[in-house]
């Protein structure tokens, strides 16, 4: 079974590591997630060489049925943010 490791955790790891703050590795965290959200959202695909790449899809509209009643319902199209991992990532998992 695997362990989650939070957020919270993730900067103390960061920071132990760094030798910085909390607070310092915390706000570079925080600002690292808004840039690649705003990246991807608008489009562009982020890579991390040795990691992954970040990056945006189209799902088209489609026909659905509700699971209660069975009537067709409109799924509408959506953007989905998709992460593919990079092979030193892919090597180090495995």
């Amino acid at each position: 079974m695997s362990k989650t490791v939070s957020k919270t955790d993730l900067i103390k790891k960061i920071a132990a590591k760094t030798g910085e703050s909390q607070a310092k590795v915390g706000d570079f965290l925080n600002s690292f997630i808004h840039i690649i959200q705003d990246e991807v959202a608008n489009d562009h695909e982020v890579p991390l060489i040795g990691f992954g790449t970040f990056y945006r899809t189209r799902r088209e509209a489609t026909t659905g049925r509700n699971p209660r009643t069975g009537q067709p319902i409109e799924i509408k199209a959506t953007n989905q943010p998709k992460f593919r991992a990079g092979k030193k990532y892919i090597d180090a998992v495995n």
